[in-house]
C-alpha cells in the first residue's frame, strides 16, 4: 500500500500545529497506518510504517515494563521495527534529553500534538488521508491500465506501452528481458536512467534492484521494478526511474498493471516469432547445409524474408558452454517462476544485438547453436565480431551463461555460404577444445589444431605429449616455466641470442636451460624430427579442452 510521509501527515488540520521534538531528518518516513499505545507490552503489536500515538507517561511506563526505565532502548526497538514515528500528547517536554538526542541520531520522528487534540481526531484525519491517497493511486493504476489496454487492442507493442507509461508516470521507463536486455524504453520527461543501472553494453543491471520502490543506485532519485510473469514463466522486468526526484505514489501498483498487459504482449510476440522463426530457420538451415543450391532465386527469396546475403560476410556460429553449478542465476522474480531456457534467451540476445546493427543480417537459432551471417569489410571482421560478442556477453551478469563462437573466412559469394558454415562450426568446436569455455575462434587462426582436433581420443593426445615432453608435460610451475623457454626457442628458430633477449635471460643462463631441456626431451636442437614432435606436444599441452 502506498501511504503518506510523516511530513505529509503534518499538513493535516489536526496535526498542523504539532511540534517536531526530534528526528526531523526522518520526516520522509512512510506512514501506512496509525496505532495507539495503550498497553505496556506494545512491541509485539507494532507494525512497520505505523505512526504510534501515545502519552509521555504511557511511553515511559512501556519502557519500564520492557527494559526497566530504559526509554532509549524502546526507541531503538521501535526504529528497528521500522515504525514511522511517535506522536505524544502533553508532556512531550518531559522526555529525557538523551532520548531526544537518540531520536535525532536515528532520524526517528518524535512529535508533540497540540493541546486539545484527541487521539480519535488524529486517527480520523489520518485514515481519511490514507484512504484518499489509496483511492487516487488505484484510480491512476486503472487509468494507466485502460490506456495501455487500448494501445494493445489497437495493435501497439512494447515501445508504445513504454511511451504511454513514461508519459503518465512522468519517468524513464524500460522493459527488459529477464537478464536486463532492453526490449523497449522511453523517457518523455527527461528523467535519465541512473548510470549505475546500465553497463557498457546497454544491459540494465536488474540484479542491483529488488521488486518495489527503492533509492536509485547512485542515490539520486528513485527506481522501481516489477516482474513480467505469465503462465508461471518469467518474461522480463519493468523498471521506472526518476533522476533527482521521487517516483509518484502508486508507481508499483501501476507497474504491476502494466506488467499484466506487457506479459500478454510478449507472449503474443513470442508465439508469432516462434512460427516465423521456424519457417525462416528451416529455410536458412537448408541454405547453410547446402541442401538448397544458392542461386539468384535463393538470393531473392532471402530478400523477401528481410535478409541480404548477396554481399561479403562471415558466418558466425555461437554455442552455449556447459553450465557451471556455482554460476549465479537470475534473481528470482517470485515464487514458482520458471525462467525461459538459457538457449531461448541466448538466441533472443543475438537477434536483438544484431538487429540493432543490421536488420538485413540473417540470425537464427537452431537446437544447440545460433548462426549469424555478418556483413564485413575487408580487414574489419575481427573488430566487428569482437564488438558483437561483447554486446551479447555484457558483464556476464543477470544469469547469463558463457558461450563459445567460431567465425568462418570471408564469404564473397552467396554460393560459398555452406562452406563458411562448415568452417564456423569447425572453428567453434576446435576453439573450445583448445582454449576452453568462452573462446572466440576464427577458422584462419586454427592452424595445426585443426589436425589435432581430428584425434577423437584425448587420452592418446595426452599420452603423446607426456612421452615427448616427459616432466615438462606436468602442471608444475617449473615445468610451465621451462615450456615457455622451449616454445620461445622454437618461435625464434633456435636463435639463442634473440630468445635470451625476449625472455630477459643472460646468454649463459639460457645455454644452461637449453642443456637442461635436452636432458629432458632429447637433442631437439639437432634433430628436426624431434623438434617437430616437441612443437606438436607443446600445442597439445596448451589445449585446455582435453
Amino acid at each position: 500500500m502506498d501511504g503518506l510521509t510523516v511530513a505529509e501527515l503534518l499538513t493535516l488540520p489536526r496535526l498542523a500545529d504539532a511540534t517536531v521534538l526530534a528526528g526531523a531528518s526522518g520526516l520522509g518516513r512512510p506512514v501506512c497506518g496509525l496505532n495507539v499505545l495503550e498497553v505496556p507490552d506494545i512491541l509485539p503489536w507494532v507494525k512497520p510504517n505505523e505512526l504510534l500515538l501515545s502519552t509521555a507517561l504511557t511511553l515511559t511506563r512501556a519502557a519500564e515494563s520492557a527494559y526497566g526505565k530504559q526509554l532509549g532502548q524502546l526507541i531503538r526497538d521501535f526504529d528497528a521495527r521500522q515504525l514511522s514515528g511517535i506522536a505524544v500528547t502533553g508532556g512531550g517536554d518531559e522526555l529525557p534529553a538523551e532520548v531526544v538526542e537518540l531520536a535525532d541520531e536515528l532520524g526517528f520522528p518524535l512529535l508533540r500534538l497540540a493541546d486539545g487534540v484527541a487521539f480519535d481526531e488524529v486517527l480520523a484525519d489520518g485514515f481519511a488521508a490514507l484512504l484518499d491517497r489509496q483511492n487516487r493511486v488505484l484510480a491512476q493504476a486503472d487509468a494507466l491500465h485502460e490506456a495501455i489496454s487500448t494501445i494493445v487492442l489497437g495493435g501497439g507493442g512494447l515501445p508504445q506501452i513504454a511511451g504511454e507509461v513514461s508519459r503518465l508516470l512522468d519517468c524513464a521507463l524500460l522493459i527488459t528481458t529477464p537478464d536486463g536486455r532492453v526490449l523497449a524504453e522511453e523517457d518523455r520527461g527527461g528523467h535519465h536512467v541512473a548510470a549505475g543501472l546500465v553497463d557498457s553494453s546497454g544491459r540494465v543491471l536488474i540484479e542491483r534492484l529488488r521488486i518495489g520502490v527503492q533509492p536509485a543506485p547512485d542515490e539520486h532519485g528513485e527506481a522501481a521494478m516489477t516482474a513480467i510473469v505469465a503462465g508461471g514463466v518469467d518474461h522480463g522486468r519493468i523498471v521506472a526511474c526518476r533522476q533527482d526526484a521521487a517516483l509518484p505514489p502508486g508507481t508499483v501498483q501501476a507497474l504491476e498493471r502494466v506488467a499484466i498487459v506487457a506479459a500478454l504482449t510478449i507472449t503474443k510476440e513470442l508465439a508469432v516469432a516462434a512460427v516465423e522463426g521456424k519457417f525462416r530457420g528451416d529455410y536458412l538451415r537448408d541454405v547453410l547445409t547446402g541442401q538448397v543450391p544458392v542461386d539468384d532465386t535463393v538470393v531473392q527469396h532471402c530478400r523477401s524474408l528481410g535478409w541480404d546475403i548477396d554481399r561479403p560476410m562471415v558466418v558466425l556460429v555461437a554455442e552455449l558452454d556447459a553450465s557451471e553449478p556455482s554460476k549465479p542465476g537470475v534473481p528470482p522474480a517470485g515464487p514458482s517462476v520458471v525462467h525461459r531456457s538459457q538457449h531461448e534467451r541466448f538466441v533472443s540476445a543475438w537477434q536483438q544485438v544484431l538487429r540493432a546493427r543490421d536488420k538485413a543480417a540473417p540470425v537464427v537459432g537452431f537446437s544447440h547453436e545460433v548462426v549469424a551471417l555478418l556483413p564485413v569489410r575487408s580487414g574489419d571482421q575481427g573488430r566487428m565480431v569482437a564488438e558483437l560478442v561483447a554486446a551479447v556477453s555484457g558483464d556476464r551478469g543477470g544469469g547469463r551463461q558463457s558461450f563459445s563462437a567460431g567465425v568462418s573466412r570471408r564469404v564473397l559469394e552467396p554460393s560459398q555460404i555452406a562452406t563458411g558454415y562448415a568452417q564456423a562450426r569447425k572453428a567453434v568446436s576446435v576453439g573450445r577444445r583448445v582454449r576452453g569455455h568462452g573462446s572466440v575462434s576464427h577458422f584462419d587462426s586454427l592452424g595445426v589444431h585443426r589436425l589435432l582436433s581430428l584425434v577423437p581420443d584425448t587420452a592418446e593426445l595426452k599420452s603423446f605429449a607426456a612421452e615427448v615432453l616427459g616432466d615438462l608435460a606436468t602442471d608444475a610451475a617449473e615445468a610451465a616455466d621451462l615450456r615457455t623457454t622451449l616454445q620461445t626457442l622454437l618461435d625464434t628458430n633456435l636463435n639463442v641470442a634473440e630468445t635470451a633477449r625476449l625472455l630477459h635471460f643472460h646468454y649463459n643462463t639460457l645455454r644452461y636451460r637449453i642443456s637442461k631441456l635436452e636432458r629432458i626431451v632429447g637433442p631437439f636442437t639437432t634433430d628436426p624430427n624431434l623438434r617437430l614432435d616437441v612443437a606438436l606436444a607443446l600445442q597439445v599441452v596448451q589445449m585446455r579442452g582435453i
